[in-house]
């Protein structure tokens, strides 16, 4: 049975979890009283996200019939002829995006209630991922610039509080501080895009906007030779950068570890980080007419994908692995999206959320098999004790390299072929940097997978045990400890805890095979995604070379890909299952580079010599001088000063006599009809 979908059914879908996050945030916590339980708070907040995911398959369905929604739910303010609303925009990509984001949440909150039993902010957690799924609910359903920047900056907030959830360690405070301020550097530059789009067309819907693409393509930026719509577009991935986290604005990513792991599945890895994929392709009519804006975001893309991959390769803690996995992939849809493969780059967005999401919540349960333990030099031989857990990582590492019928064999194999159909500027960069990063790809995701599940197993020794940080660091209880302790075996993950990673296995491997079709060679997508392919056509060389999902994944078996997969998997079954001395010795050889990459190319050292210290040089001369001397000593203690010398001065005339008062009022007469007299008496001059 089908809901119609009236305003008051599409607002029920943000609406719901925002309530279950208000009641949990303000019953369930200290706030409020503590008045709800941990039941109480789980069960609001998981009932409010399964209505929005229930709501959100219903919107889909009906989308894929035809329904379209573009209305405005409320006026906030009107400034002049300026109107700024609160509105939504329904269509096929706002569809895909909602039930990725709802399904994801829901498989979180289900997962959470395993993962954080016992935690003393259990239901404060539980409210903050709800109102993160209110939060991105509202960017992906708006219909104009302003929700669109409410709902980014709400993430924002958002994951700053998730990443530090565990406030009492300073790591995590660094963290997301670290996280804020980068975002505020992106977010300087969508602020800016915005800005120049409203002085320009007078409005913040995408409608009105969109209509006067080809005249802001003819203007140039006042007071230079530059174009406007460039420029716009230039600023607005400025702001994609810091919230996708491509270079050189990733470096908050894998910090944002500090956080629990489930937000690392909900936020850095399926929903969040990939608003800025969906911002592109929003604006997609925009970014269609600047080829300059293109080539920076191929550019950009491509050093994203291979660079980051590279340093995954040393990580040696689980969830670090997988967040520059993360990184790896943001950047092949970054390149997506720069050679005007828009579909291609929401279609592997769909698929990676799933296998990406259900990795970072199988490392999840491998560190409560462990005891909390992350470091996977301190794990092996897994598969006996977690088979469910080892199965699930396996099939979500299959879908990561691009393994034939896996769901991100279609999507990462359409974005390779799309590079290489495109003539861009910096194309053939992009074709070797995808190319190169599908080797490394499979070397860092079956070394993580070889590491920790196969080998001899490496735990239950004193000298590994209660050495590094951890989720549950410095809680006072007994998730302080980490590791297994002699005698100790791992153990798999509470039913509530797996039954996620099943439900997200299931898409990671299947939903790539059902929906390549629809999504990038049929009009899945009609016109809530715009491809000028007189100018850029790689989505039609793409169609002409598709027969079918069957038939692409036969054909990959002869093409260079599976090879590059091939050879990354059996490098890293070589270096970590049977000769597991040679990472060893090429580390040693090649230690100038280990080192580089161990010191993640040096880019935090940099930010903070350069940024955090720049900028407190700069505040110091600002305090001293600029508040201290010039605002407090010149302008508020220096006035204060004046006035009162001058009070000192005007005090002397009030002695206080009469006779002093009255001569002043005499001679003050005198001095007017003197004045008088001159003035109005031409005989008296």
């Amino acid at each position: 049975m089908q809901l119609t979908l009236t305003l008051p059914v599409l607002c029920a879908i943000p609406l719901a979890p925002l309530l279950g996050s208000a009641i949990a945030g303000l019953l369930g916590t200290k706030l409020g009283g503590n008045r709800i339980g941990h039941g109480a708070c789980q069960f609001v907040t998981i009932l409010g996200v399964m209505i929005a995911f229930v709501l959100s398959c219903n919107v889909l369905v009906q989308v894929m019939d035809g329904f379209y929604f573009n209305g405005t739910v409320y006026r906030w303010m009107q400034l002049g002829e300026l109107n700024l609303d609160i509105g939504f925009l329904i269509d096929p990509l706002t569809a895909t995006m909602m039930c990725v984001v709802t399904f994801v949440s829901l498989m979180v909150h289900i997962y959470t209630i395993g993962y954080m039993k016992g935690e003393e902010g259990y239901n404060r957690f539980f409210s903050y991922i709800s109102l993160f799924t209110f939060a991105m609910l509202m960017l992906v359903m708006s219909n104009n610039l302003l929700q669109l920047f409410f709902g980014w900056e709400a993430v924002g907030v958002v994951s700053y509080l998730l990443i530090g959830f565990y406030f009492e360690r300073q790591s995590a405070v660094f963290a997301n501080m670290k996280a804020f301020l980068v975002n505020r550097v992106g977010d300087f530059g969508f602020i800016l895009g915005i800005g120049l789009l409203l002085a320009s067309t007078g409005s913040m819907n995408y409608d009105a906007i969109f209509a006067q693409n080809t005249a802001l393509a003819a203007q140039v930026l006042p007071g230079t030779s530059w174009n406007l719509l460039t420029v716009a577009c230039i600023c607005l991935f400025i702001g994609a950068m810091g919230k996708s986290a491509q270079f050189p604005l990733h470096v908050w990513l894998p910090d944002s570890m500090e956080g629990p792991t489930p937000i690392s599945a909900l936020i850095h890895a399926a929903t969040m980080v990939t608003a800025g994929i969906f911002m592109v392709a929003r604006m997609s009519p925009l970014f269609e007419l600047s080829d300059t804006a293109l080539s920076f975001i191929v550019i950009i893309g491509s050093i994203t994908a291979l660079f980051m991959g590279f340093l995954g390769i040393v990580q040696n803690d689980i969830k670090r692995v997988v967040a520059y996995s993360t990184l790896s992939q943001l950047g092949y849809m970054t390149v997506a999206l720069g050679v005007s493969a828009y579909p291609v780059a929401i279609f592997h967005l769909m698929t990676h959320a799933f296998f990406k999401a259900l990795l970072f919540l199988a490392a999840g349960s491998v560190i409560l098999g462990m005891h909390h333990e992350q470091d996977m030099r301190k794990m092996g031989g897994l598969w006996k004790y977690m088979p469910i857990t080892c199965l699930m990582m396996l099939l979500g590492n299959l879908a990561l390299i691009g393994t034939p019928f896996f769901s991100g064999f279609y999507s990462k194999d359409s974005i390779i072929e799309a590079v290489a159909a495109s003539h861009i500027a910096g194309s053939g960069f992009a074709y070797f940097a995808v190319m190169a990063s599908v080797f490394v790809t499979a070397l860092y995701s079956f070394r993580l997978y070889f590491y920790v599940f196969h080998g001899k197993a490496r735990w239950g020794h004193d000298s590994l045990a209660h050495d590094h940080h951890h989720d549950h660091a410095e809680q006072g209880d007994d998730h302080a400890h980490h590791g297994l302790a002699p005698g100790q075996k791992p153990h798999e993950s509470p039913l509530v805890v797996t039954l996620p990673l099943i439900l997200l296995a299931i898409p990671s491997v299947i939903i790539g095979f059902y929906t390549i079709e629809p999504m990038l060679f049929g009009q899945f997508f009609g016109d809530s995604i715009f491809v000028d392919i007189s100018k850029h056509p790689a989505m039609v060389e793409l169609a002409e070379e598709f027969h079918g999902p069957i038939a692409m994944a036969i054909h990959a078996f002869t093409s260079p890909v599976l090879l590059l997969v091939a050879l990354g998997v059996l490098t890293a079954a070589i270096g970590y299952l049977w000769m597991p001395k040679l990472p060893t010795k090429f580390a040693e050889a090649f230690a100038p580079i280990k080192k580089l990459l161990d010191n993640k190319y040096y880019l935090d050292d940099l930010n903070q010599a350069v940024f955090a210290k720049g900028l407190l040089w700069i505040g110091g001369v600002l305090w001293h001088r600029g508040d201290q001397k010039v605002i407090d000593g010149f302008l508020v203690n220096g006035s204060a000063h004046v006035v009162g010398r001058f009070a000192g001065v005007i005090r002397h005339l009030q002695s206080g006599y009469l006779y002093h008062y009255a001569f002043a009022m005499i001679a003050g007469l005198a001095i007017l009809l003197a004045w008088v007299l001159y003035a109005y008496l031409p005989f008296v001059r």
